[in-house]
């Protein structure tokens, strides 16, 4: 994979980008972003989705299969992700041409250099935290632009220009590439342990937190609760810093929270105490309302406007996303993919299930994670789930690592008879479906292609004989 030099000055002007992985969710918020910018915009993808598509419709010159050739004479910049080869033709091609090679959170840093920036970052909760800033402005009625790591429901894109000076949009830290933005308002939801991989030590990642707080030129927003963040905030010297949680010195502390049926809470701020409530499910996604709430206040906006934003925020995609119901079995998938992220997920789950049954299907990502966090994902999918189906590791930008699979996962289970390791996708969803009755939950969880299964369980639930029956009284 190539590593990206964000140390590089950005171009004085892009006005031709060329996107190699346009069809990523990244990567196909952005190039959008350019096209609605007026810019001429081309890419190309390993095969067509609807992104692709999307984007095509737009105006954008899309190509599939990479080749030097679809490099247009005209591009001034190439735009690459972390999981491009350095083989990769058009990257050579680029090279070879003098063009200008950007990371994507370059060609970010320069389609927003002018904005009056909200950077959400944090190990978990970035994209549904942006979603919901991002609906309580569009509620209250500012027109925010913005770039999401998923699709907003209510927009039904993960990104758009806007025409007021705000912009909002999920920060990566898997790479440091959020320390590129100049953000005015950062949020970090929590700092969990990860991507060491690119860091080396938590005492590097800790200090990279540090250093994109204390840039904020107007307001950092951390959370109260979480480990992580409590050691970044302890670091900082940022002179305004707003913490949200539910700790009982939180400056915007949420309480009373009723997370299973509808949603309902109450967060006192600044000697105050108010009323909330959200159509999406979980008491994480309470938590993440708080933090939005305190980013959106400490802009200046009225708590009351703010609540009643939040509460038409109706979720993101992959984000406990219902797909199908076939014979009383409910399939869902979910983006989670670090133990704390898959423990929120199912406890969501649970709280809608009662004491129906939750059959996950994992799928690890990355080979580095997995090595390091295999007993973790284990002891949370068998205290959480009552049956786990483990699929092989999804290497994302990583190189395979001999005996590092799937098998890691399955055989940190106490109990064998909860887990099974099944690399191959038809086996693992006809197991799925042979175990589901009437009732069940069927769940995927991972960042990486695991969604790509669902047809498959869907089918393989159709294809039961005679279905399951709803579980005795």
């Amino acid at each position: 994979m190539i590593k990206p030099d964000l140390s590089l000055p950005l171009p004085d002007d892009i006005r031709s980008p060329h996107f190699v992985g346009i069809g990523g969710s990244g990567m196909s918020g952005i190039a959008r972003m350019f096209l609605e910018a007026g810019h001429a915009v081309s890419g190309s993808d390993r095969s067509e989705n609807h992104h692709t598509e999307d984007l095509r419709a737009l105006g954008a010159a899309v190509s599939i299969g990479h080749a030097a050739e679809n490099l247009p004479a005209t591009a001034d910049a190439l735009v690459f992700t972390g999981a491009l080869w350095p083989d990769n033709p058009e990257y050579l091609a680029a090279l070879e041409r003098g063009i200008p090679v950007l990371h994507r959170s370059q060609a970010l840093a320069y389609l927003i250099r002018s904005s009056r920036l909200v950077s959400v970052a944090g190990a978990h909760g970035k994209t549904t935290s942006t979603g919901l800033i991002v609906t309580a402005l569009a509620e209250i009625g500012v027109d925010p632009s913005y770039v999401n790591g998923g699709v907003i429901q209510a927009f039904g894109r993960s990104s758009r220009r806007g025409g007021g000076e705000l912009t909002v949009i999920e920060a990566d830290e898997s790479d440091g590439s959020f320390l590129l933005y100049d953000t005015a308002v950062a949020l970090i939801t929590n700092v969990d342990t990860d991507h060491l991989d690119h860091y080396g030590s938590p005492e590097a990642l800790d200090a990279a937190f540090v250093r994109f707080a204390d840039a904020a030129s107007e307001l950092v927003v951390i959370s109260s609760d979480d480990p992580g963040a409590q050691r970044v905030r302890a670091a900082l010297s940022h002179p305004r810093v707003v913490t949200f949680g539910e700790a009982a010195d939180a400056d915007v502390r949420v309480h009373d929270i009723e997370a299973a049926g509808p949603v309902r809470f109450r967060i006192t701020a600044a000697g105050r105490e108010y009323a909330g409530a959200l159509r999406v499910p979980g008491r994480h996604n309470v938590i993440n309302a708080a933090g939005a709430f305190a980013v959106l206040t400490g802009l200046g906006f009225e708590p009351e406007d703010v609540l009643a934003g939040l509460a038409g925020f109706g979720g993101t995609e992959r984000r406990f996303e219902l797909h199908g119901v076939v014979r009383g079995v409910s399939v869902y998938d979910d983006y989670a993919h670090h133990p704390t992220e898959v423990a929120a997920a199912l406890a969501t789950a649970r709280s809608v299930l009662g004491d129906r049954r939750l059959i996950a299907i994992h799928q690890p990502h990355l080979y580095s994670r997995t090595r390091l966090m295999a007993g973790d994902f284990a002891r949370v999918y068998e205290q959480l789930a009552d049956h786990t189906i483990v699929l092989d590791v999804f290497g994302a930008r990583e190189d395979p690592v001999p005996g590092v699979t799937g098998a890691l996962v399955s055989e940190r289970f106490a109990d064998p008879a909860k887990v099974d390791f099944l690399p191959d996708w038809q086996q693992a969803a006809e197991r799925a479906a042979a175990l589901a009755r009437a009732g069940d939950l069927v769940m995927t969880l991972s960042c990486g292609d695991v969604y790509r299964i669902i047809p498959r369980v869907l089918a393989a639930l159709e294809a039961v004989p005679g279905g399951h029956p709803a579980p005795e009284a």
